[in-house]
């Protein structure tokens, strides 16, 4: 198969898995009056699950293209081919603010209180990091950064455990279900909050495709062919960073995206950022619309958090791929 015809089919992915997102449920309803429903026709029944469907297929999109496009970032700019938000901890930093927000039954901002929450724990952990890395290294080295990001996300697991350990029942279980991530309570109100962060985020994550091309060979080498490398470090970090916060907040903590989906895309296409960014967030949402459609539709009406099915489709494909790669 050509380069040119695995182009074309990897950005025909995600038309493809939100068709599939639509159309394909625990509830059967006739493709021709889903059809309608979705110009606005069709049955009583065929519009309310239009309207279900949509909202969340959109997210899910969003938050998996963004999850993606953020690990491919991380890789680039580190250069280590295991960096990706969680690693760095960012998600960490989000589930404790949830997990705070469930444990102490914090209600002030109604619905918005969880995932504001969420972002603000995100935010916190970038500050750390940062903070921590600039204190061992004021150039921003990214083997410090990536150790901060470690040290950063072993602190605030010690602070989750410990406020579950304190915790009820109750909340211990609300708290797992919301680390292992859902789309379920999706609406368009979120849509439009995850697409406001995530669309114009991505367009500057991928403007960076030339310069991190260069940091790709080396910082001093990237210095010579005239990029402003630390420049180029802090936008991006900071950037991906606010991405993988926005999904979180909205989506719970998901893992294996920002991972497989950069690694696996290498394998097909090269490391040509100016391909590789652009294609991440088109498979990453992909992939994430068909994980979550796994999630709500494998036990019926049964639905299992999506973090399970992408770790279950992650671990396998990872596996295959590394040792494709090392053959």
């Amino acid at each position: 198969m050509s380069r040119g015809t695995r182009l074309a089919l990897l950005l025909c992915t995600p038309l493809l898995a939100g068709l599939g997102g639509v159309f394909v449920g625990s509830v059967s309803v006739p493709p021709g009056d889903l059809l309608a429903a979705l110009v606005g026709g069709g049955t009583p029944l065929a519009r309310t699950i239009v309207e279900l469907r949509v909202p969340r297929v959109l997210l899910a999109a969003l938050v998996g293209g963004g999850l993606a496009l953020s690990g491919t970032t991380f890789q680039a700019l580190l250069r280590n081919p295991l960096a990706e938000p969680y690693i760095l901890g960012i998600s960490g930093g989000a589930a404790t603010g949830a997990v705070i927000v469930l444990a102490f039954g914090i209600t002030a901002l109604g619905s918005f209180t969880l995932p504001l929450a969420a972002f603000a724990g995100a935010l916190l952990a970038i500050v750390l990091v940062f903070r921590v890395a600039n204190v061992a290294d004021h150039r921003l080295d990214v083997r410090v950064l990536l150790l901060a990001g470690v040290v950063v996300g072993a602190f605030f697991s010690a602070a989750i455990a410990l406020i579950l350990s304190l915790s009820e029942a109750d909340t211990v279980r609300s708290a797992m279900l919301w680390m292992l991530g859902s789309v379920a309570g999706a609406s368009w109100r979120e849509v439009a909050v995850a697409a406001a962060y995530t669309l114009p985020a991505s367009a500057v994550l991928i403007a960076l495709a030339r310069p991190l091309n260069l940091l790709s060979v080396g910082e001093e080498s990237a210095a010579y062919l005239g990029a402003d490398v630390e420049g180029v470090k802090r936008t991006a970090y900071v950037v991906a960073s606010l991405v993988t916060a926005a999904g979180v907040a909205v989506a719970g903590v998901i893992g294996f995206v920002g991972l497989v989906i950069p690694h696996t895309l290498r394998l097909l296409v090269g490391s040509d950022h100016r391909t590789l960014l652009p294609l991440s967030f088109a498979v990453g949402a992909a992939f994430l619309v068909v994980a979550d459609l796994g999630a709500r539709s494998l036990f019926g009406a049964t639905e299992i958090p999506i973090g399970v099915v992408t770790a279950f489709v992650g671990v396998p494909v990872f596996l295959v791929l590394l040792r494709r790669s090392l053959a």
